[in-house]
Formats: structure tokens, sequence, C-alpha cells
């Protein structure tokens, strides 16, 4: 297995290692689109995030749109033949049943994995996540796992969230449909992916919708719950981003405060569940992400998109 990539989410991680055979520096690709855009008005309500443009599409206009089914048998069957066409497949786990997850037996969300065939009757596993989350720590995994042991790996979720819909609609980047939560679900590669919707209100730059995030979770500790992932998120993809710029002056304090960031944010929602809420500390990383962009940024531009 190669060197997993570093500082991405288990979404992008996965995505990078699929599209690695057909897409040379792929890694490059995604560094140069990761963005952050906020849209204010999402389907489910509250905040959707996206962090990078879309990269799956190739040139012939082909690219990845969620597939799904609520009988095994015939899922199963999708996935033999999507592996028969393209020689790999992205499917969507569940972290209660996978066992190198941290959230093993306990949480459950959408994580994508790889899939290959390995034998007639069973399956090669390709997970490239490999962080410090703070559900605790996660190694990229690769393995071979039976028809039963698939079929566990891609328990559908019992319930979900606003925001876990949220994150899957924007995993690529752009709007996604998710298929159904009641069934197994995967991503095929199709000549008719879904095309991004123009419908929303966007927050639109990486200052504005850091502004935006900040006003809306400094303030409201329930907030901060409800939107730490998507900060670890974007603080991951950008220090991503900043890996790949060559390091000039304000590259290595802009990426020390995206590392920071998730830390203020954790210790911001303990202090909240021992009840008092020290909004100060996740100001204080939120103000100092921002003075780092807008050095590197020069002149920061506002700008809300409809």
């Amino acid at each position: 297995m190669s060197e997993p990539p570093a500082e991405l989410s288990c979404y992008t991680a996965s995505l990078v290692a699929y599209l690695e055979p057909r897409v040379p520096g792929i890694g490059d690709r995604l560094a140069a689109a990761v963005r952050l855009r906020v849209r204010t008005d999402p389907p489910e309500g509250g905040l959707a995030f996206s962090h990078h443009a879309r990269v799956d599409v190739d040139e012939q206009g082909r690219g990845l749109a969620y597939r799904g089914a609520g009988d095994w048998a015939e899922a199963r069957a999708a996935l033999d033949a999507e592996l028969a066409r393209h020689g790999a497949v992205l499917a969507v786990g569940n972290t209660r049943h996978i066992p190198w997850s941290p959230s093993y037996g306990a949480e459950e969300t959408s994580h994508w994995v790889v899939l290959g065939r390995h034998g007639d009757s069973t399956w090669s596993v390709r997970d490239d996540f490999d962080a410090l989350t703070p559900r605790g720590t996660q190694k990229a995994y690769q393995g071979v796992v039976d028809d039963a042991g698939l079929r566990d790996l891609l328990t559908p979720l019992s319930r979900t969230t606003a925001q876990a819909v949220s994150r899957d609609r924007f995993a690529l980047g752009e709007a996604a449909e998710p298929a159904p939560y009641t069934g197994y679900r995967w991503l095929e590669l199709t000549d008719t992916p879904d095309a991004p919707l123009a419908d929303g209100t966007w927050v639109e730059g990486l200052l504005p919708a850091l502004r935006h995030v900040a006003d809306t979770v400094c303030a409201d500790p329930d907030a901060l719950v409800r939107y730490a992932d998507d900060i670890w998120t974007a603080a991951r993809h950008q220090r991503f981003h900043l890996a790949s710029r060559p390091r000039t002056a304000g590259v290595p304090e802009a990426a020390a405060a995206w590392g920071s960031l998730p830390q203020a944010v954790r210790f911001g929602i303990a202090s909240a569940e021992r009840g008092r809420y020290r909004a100060g500390a996740v100001e204080t990383a939120f103000a100092q992400v921002i003075k780092t962009v807008e050095h590197l940024q020069n002149e920061p531009v506002e700008s809300v998109a409809r």
C-alpha cells in the first residue's frame, strides 16, 4: 500500500486512493482544489460545508454518483458489476462495524473505503484514513474480508443527523444526492454524474466563510458541537493545501493555527459539558486562523453568493 496522504478526511483519503490509478497527480490536484464554502440554507437546516472543488469528473465527463440497495444480494451484485467495469469501487461503510475504526462498537457514521476483488468469495478493503480524531486514533488499513465481513462493514446506519447528511451530500465537493440510508450504499462511476446545484445561499471565500462559522459557533456551544466535525475537516484540508505550497513566510504559521483550531474546539466542548463554556479559547483560535489567512491573502474579499 502506498503512503497514506496526510491531513485528509475519511472521504478524501479514500477518494484519492480510488482515483490514483486513473488520475495522475490526484493528490496535487486535490490540494489545488481545496477551498471553504458554507451554505447557510441547506435542506436539512443549519450550515453545510464544501471543502474542495470536485476532482472526480474526468475529461469525458464521467464522475461518481451515489447508489444504494436495500437488499444485500442486490448490493453485492452491483458491487461485483462495478468492480468488473472499473477494477475498484468506493463503498460507504459504518464506523460502528469497522474493526479498525476508533468508533468500532460505539458511534456510527458514514465512512468511505475502497473495495477490490480478492478471489471469488473475498474482497480487498483499503482505507487510507490515518488521523488522530476526536474519538481516538485511526491508522490506515488494508486487508481482506469475506462476503459476511463485507456485509458487516457496510451495515446501513440505524440513524443519522442533519449535519451528517449534509457532509455526505457535499463529500465530493459539489452536491451529490445520497442514496437512502436504509440500505447499503456505494458510489459508481457514471457518464451522467450529478450536476452541481445552483440554488442556495453560499458564503464564498475562505475568509468570509471562516468569519461566518466563527460568528455561528463561538457564542453557541450547541452549534460548536454540531459543527465540530466540519471544523476539524476544514482544518485537515487547509493543512493539506498548505503542505503543497512553498514554505514561504506565513505558511508555517497558518498551518500551525489551523492545527490548533480543532484542539480549541474540543476544549470549548469539554468546558461546556462541565457547565462552564470557555468561549474565549474558541474565539482566540478562530482569530488566529483568520489573522494568518489574511496575511497570506493580503487583501481579503467579502462575498455572499446566491
